[in-house]
């Protein structure tokens, strides 16, 4: 519904407010009712002397309807929705009445590129909204004119980071940025300096519908902007390696666009948009990003029933890396929390931790000096036990199980008798560590990755007797610190360690057969991945990686079960017998110079004397069917709870190929029976690893891919 008013001095306040919705979105609905109010705007035209373009939800518009996009296949409908929205927007922008946005909201998306069709952007001054053009993250790009006109009202290249890396900026910030003219303190305001806008520009047109427009910062054919043009798509050709189609095609649709006339330029990003739009990268991430990921913070993982908890003070043992970030992220929550280790210089080192990220904060300008000592206040560091109030307590020692039974039986005797114990445990099974526990029923892991301030999500993994009351609560702690909770059932490696392994090993195996290894760093970044396999080890250390495996073996020996054999694992131990275990000790497959960057050990090609060269994309099949694969088991083996968290689990906890929406998504768009023939040509050639799983080849047979 839009609803028409006209004041006495004859201006028209439309207000949209599409029923049975939360947001305004363009959808088939939005469509014909923005024909009926397009078409008595220039009915009434000649009776009218501006509009204010405004809404009665709390965001201003959020986008498109995805829903329908994912839909679509056919190009040519796609093109033609795509040039029906333009045509639309393109007869408000020549009206030839002043139209100004009154942005009560959120304006994203296809939201902005409304907004930016107006001739002026009055904003309201709300902490909570934010603008941008983010359909890179779905791998689009904007479709209604977006590109078109940010870059003829700002610049080229002013524009290109907000459209190829989606960024959503405050309204402060999105006026400096020159998307957003004015901003006002209330609705009210909002309003009155939008209609004084439109009685002060009676004629108002947009800038590149003036004859005399000229192209701020110059266009492509501007020898300042022409010398840069040729540099942007190498840069993003080298960051991307040519994975997302989308960053090329906005680059190419602003180059393209800045030369012809406006009308032009908007068929050029149609063009582009139906591209991507009936593509499989986009269907991809639209499947991660878009259903996934809102799947997952909507709650679909956490028990029903069971009433939303809030954490008011958090204990966290252990404060090196894991348990000082810990503490930093649950503080700038509003969570109080006692930080605790041995001594109470180690305690205080901690806290110290978080001091500096605050001071940084600061320092950018995104947090006030008093906020920052707020935060830091409610960080209690100490070296006893002080955790009485606790109702959660999350453990950060080394992974040695003696230890962690240790400070599990001294935390829980002082904690609230209804709170929760987590271990922060990236491979022991949580149903052995409870063991220690009094109360196995409110024990769970909580597994956070490093840094833990910049990785958004936590493993959430439930033992044996964990109970739903606990994991409810655990959920609502990881969502209550703004990180994504994915939700598993225990076992050894769980799901993000157990697949995330496969990755690097099989990295480390292709160097024992003689592969170079600058050839396999560049076949994992290839595939998708931010870092090759061997630099990754690097990071995570060989000697833990080391220690977790004899630990492994141990167990499985003592359960009377099979110890798995890798041919990764003979040249971890070539490293370790020379002391190269990895980065921190400066030495591993590659050298830290100090104070210089890092290379590739040259000793690492006479270690392992080089054979004949795998083709790069026989090195990406590998790297990335071997996590798929191992993913399928952990469905298979009631590890992974949904298909969602698999995806996201993949993404957001090892950095899986994004493009490729996760590894079960990835098996969708390789095809079943596709991958499945190619699995078996790859374990002929290298092993059991590859073998197919039961589960693959059961809904091959019924025609049935990976979905929730």
């Amino acid at each position: 519904m839009f609803n028409y008013t006209k004041d006495n001095d004859n201006i028209v306040t439309i207000t949209m407010d599409m029923q049975g919705r939360s947001a305004n979105v363009i959808n088939e609905e939005f469509g014909n009712l923005w024909l009926e109010m397009i078409n008595r705007l220039e009915e009434e035209k000649n009776d009218i002397a501006g509009v204010v373009l405004a809404s009665a939800k709390s965001t201003f518009f959020a986008g498109a309807d995805i829903d329908n996009l994912y839909k679509q296949t056919n190009a040519k409908e796609i093109f033609e929705m795509c040039e029906g929205l333009k045509k639309q927007l393109r007869r408000l922008e020549t009206l030839g009445k002043p139209v100004v946005a009154a942005l009560n909201g959120a304006a994203l998306g296809g939201g902005l590129e409304i907004a930016l069709a107006c001739h002026y952007r009055v904003a309201l001054n709300n902490p909570k909204a934010v603008f941008g053009l983010p359909e890179v993250g779905l791998g689009l790009l904007p479709g209604g004119g977006g590109i078109i006109r940010l870059t003829r009202m700002i610049g080229l290249q002013p524009a290109l980071p907000y459209l190829t890396e989606g960024k959503k900026l405050k309204a402060k910030e999105a006026v400096s940025a020159g998307i957003i003219n004015e901003l006002a303190e209330t609705t009210e305001d909002m309003i009155a300096k939008a209609k004084a806008w439109i009685k002060a520009n009676p004629k108002a047109i947009n800038p590149w519908d003036d004859k005399g427009f000229k192209f701020p910062g110059g266009d492509a054919r501007n020898p300042k902007v022409a010398s840069m043009i040729p540099i942007v798509p190498a840069m993003t050709k080298k960051k991307t390696h040519g994975n997302y189609p989308a960053v090329e095609a906005i680059i190419n649709t602003a180059v393209e666009g800045s030369v012809v006339d406006f009308d032009t330029a908007c068929r050029i990003e149609s063009r582009y948009f139906t591209s991507l739009a009936a593509g499989q990268v986009s269907k991809n991430m639209i499947t991660a990003f878009w259903y996934n990921l809102n799947a997952i913070n909507a709650g679909a993982s956490r028990p029903k029933g069971i009433e939303k908890q809030t954490t008011k003070k958090v204990g966290v043992l252990g404060a090196g890396m894991m348990g000082a970030g810990i503490a930093y992220v649950s503080a700038i929550s509003g969570i109080e929390v006692v930080l605790k280790d041995v001594s109470l210089e180690a305690a205080e080192k901690g806290k110290a931790y978080s001091e500096s990220l605050l001071k940084k904060r600061v320092s950018k300008g995104k947090m006030t000096k008093e906020k920052a000592e707020e935060v830091l206040a409610k960080i209690h560091a100490t070296d006893k036990p002080e955790f009485e109030g606790c109702d959660l307590i999350i453990e950060a020692v080394f992974e040695d199980r003696t230890l962690k039974a240790k400070v599990t039986q001294e935390a829980e005797s002082v904690m609230l008798q209804n709170g929760i114990f987590a271990s922060n445990t990236s491979t022991l099974p949580i149903t052995g560590l409870a063991k220690a526990s009094t109360r196995p029923k409110q024990f769970i892991g909580l597994h956070f990755f490093s840094p833990v301030d910049k990785m958004p999500l936590v493993e959430i993994i439930c033992g044996a007797e964990t109970d739903d009351a606990t994991l409810a609560k655990a959920f609502d702690y990881v969502l209550q610190i703004k990180k994504t909770p994915i939700v598993v059932n225990d076992s050894r490696g769980f799901y993000t360690s157990r697949v995330f392994s496969t990755y690097v090993m099989e990295g480390i195996a292709m160097l024992g057969e003689g592969q170079h290894p600058k050839t396999i760093e560049n076949a994992g970044m290839k595939a998708g991945m931010p870092v090759g396999p061997l630099a990754l080890t690097d990071e995570v250390s060989m000697k833990l990686m080391d220690h977790i495996r004899k630990q492994t073996a141990k167990d499985l020996e003592a359960e009377g079960k099979a110890v798995p054999q890798h041919p990764g694992f003979a040249v971890c131990e070539k490293l370790l017998a020379i002391n190269r275990p990895g980065k921190a000790a400066g030495a591993g497959f590659y050298e830290y110079p100090q104070g210089g960057t890092k290379y590739l050990w040259t000793e690492l090609t006479t270690m392992f004397p080089q054979t004949t060269p795998l083709s790069q994309q026989e090195m990406i099949d590998r790297m990335l069917i071997v996590q798929a694969l191992d993913t399928v088991r952990c469905v298979e083996e009631g590890v992974l709870r949904s298909v969602a968290d698999a995806n996201i689990g993949s993404i957001f906890g090892w950095s899986f190929s994004p493009f490729n929406g996760g590894t079960l998504q990835f098996i969708n768009a390789y095809g079943l029976e596709k991958l499945i023939e190619r699995s078996k040509q790859l374990e002929a050639k290298y092993g059991e690893r590859f073998a197919v799983p039961k589960l693959l080849q059961e809904k091959a047979d019924k025609g049935e891919l990976f979905v929730d």
